[in-house]
């Protein structure tokens, strides 16, 4: 029994024909709409390539630009097909492409479906992508000298000040490491070489912050050196006050910048693979009504349209069996070929040597 049968008039059709037309080309827009946001996304993470790893992030819009190509391509040409559906004679060139079509546009409207999925599953893999680029960012942050890291203490700073951050996950990660510059330090101060000895590693480690962590709406002047020593400011208690510079961590702030984004794709995605896929089963209904139409033979009657000819399971029964039998297709049968009249094969025995010959007459 057919799934969801309907039944359509010539002129119903035809209406549905043009309809179609118009929603393929509707399709393209939005196949350049998925382009667009690949491209966007894409560019968005480019800007801030030297703070993130390597890693699997750029998997979203490449998959979104590459889906937005392809629904250029298939839309374009499903609205040549639809317009001369409208025409049961121009139809019958079509007769053989319209299944194939309409199992590649199946394929490709659950590519779509993926990207969008994937852009609720990528924050895990940006957080870690955030994590260790900052962390190395932040480490090279005094390396002004350095070739191939004198870019990164204009970058740091442009990103704590624009993203309103401080560090990697907060302004303590500056602690941890020196981020002054040797250039910069007097190695004459017994201050300096004391504070380079008290480290293990030989680092000059201060308890502040370069100036790009500064919040400039505070009414204060910045304090960003001896942030955790209430003496050296005048009525500060660094546990109790709310310091004078950014709190949130720039993972979090990136983190948070990069959701909103992939967020508002994923739905945009959503929306236009439940486009995509009324329109695929307009195009099913058209193709299954056409093609009962010339099996009547009357071009001007009534005909039937349906998603599936017979039923979920035995469709779904169909296609299992398809797919078991496609290893089997050069297997041999042995029986069957023994009892196959075609094939004409004589049994010899090489080996036997009781064969009976004509004696030869002996010449007289």
């Amino acid at each position: 029994m057919a799934v969801l049968k309907v039944k359509f008039t010539k002129t119903r059709r035809d209406k549905l024909a043009q309809i179609l037309w118009i929603l393929n080309w509707f399709s393209v827009v939005s196949g350049i709409i998925l382009f667009s946001l690949g491209l966007f996304l894409k560019i968005e993470i480019k800007k801030r390539n030297e703070v993130m790893a390597k890693g699997d992030i750029n998997s979203v819009p490449n998959m979104l630009i590459s889906v937005g190509v392809i629904a250029c391509i298939i839309n374009f040409l499903g609205g040549k097909i639809c317009y001369d559906c409208s025409d049961a004679n121009k139809f019958s060139r079509w007769k053989l492409v319209m299944l194939p079509y309409i199992v590649c546009t199946f394929c490709f409207t659950f590519c779509i479906l993926v990207g969008a999925l994937m852009c609720y599953t990528m924050r895990n893999e940006l957080e870690e992508s955030l994590y260790l680029g900052l962390r190395d960012a932040i480490k090279f942050y005094k390396d002004t000298d350095i070739p191939g890291r004198c870019f990164l203490k204009k970058t740091v700073d442009l990103l704590q000040i624009g993203f309103r951050c401080c560090g990697n996950n907060g302004f303590r990660d500056w602690f941890e490491i020196q981020w002054v510059s040797l250039r910069y330090l007097n190695m004459a101060s017994k201050e300096v070489l004391d504070r380079l000895k008290s480290n293990i590693d030989g680092k000059f480690l201060v308890d502040g912050v370069p100036f790009s962590c500064c919040n400039p709406s505070s009414p204060r002047p910045c304090i960003q050196y001896q942030l955790t020593n209430n003496s050296a400011h005048y009525n500060y208690d660094f546990l109790t006050e709310e310091l004078n510079i950014w709190m949130k961590g720039c993972r979090e702030a990136l983190l948070d910048y990069y959701t909103g984004i992939m967020r508002s794709i994923g739905i945009a995605a959503l929306l236009i693979w439940l486009f995509e896929l009324s329109v695929l089963i307009g195009v099913r209904y058209l193709q299954t009504a056409m093609k009962n139409v010339l099996l009547l033979g009357d071009l001007e009657g009534e005909s039937d349209g349906w998603l599936l000819e017979n039923s979920f399971v035995e469709t779904a029964k169909y296609n299992i069996n398809i797919i078991k039998n496609l290893g089997k297709a050069n297997q041999i049968s042995t029986v069957s070929s023994m009892n196959d009249p075609n094939i004409d094969v004589q049994n010899t025995d090489c080996g036997k040597t009781n064969v009976t010959t004509k004696s030869i007459p002996a010449a007289r």
